[in-house]
């Protein structure tokens, strides 16, 4: 139950890091951050590692996208 938590909080944050890559859209990853680390904390805690996995690629996109915009653009 709590890898299948973690999969629909990184799907959601996914949807919202997705528009984010667009030029000045940047500060909408900020927005996704605290749901991305929901979603591994649950993933961690279940058994499978499916959901942590998924989170944690969704966040590898996001501290990309925020890194090189400087954080804000």
């Amino acid at each position: 139950m709590l890898n299948l938590l973690s999969i629909l909080f990184g799907i959601v944050s996914l949807v919202v890091v997705i528009p984010a890559t667009i030029p000045l859209l940047g500060w909408a990853n900020w927005l996704a951050l605290p749901l991305i680390a929901v979603g591994v904390v649950l993933g961690q805690l279940s058994s499978s590692n499916t959901g942590r996995n998924f989170c944690l690629i969704v966040l590898l996109i996001a501290a990309v996208r925020l890194t090189l915009g400087g954080g804000i653009i």
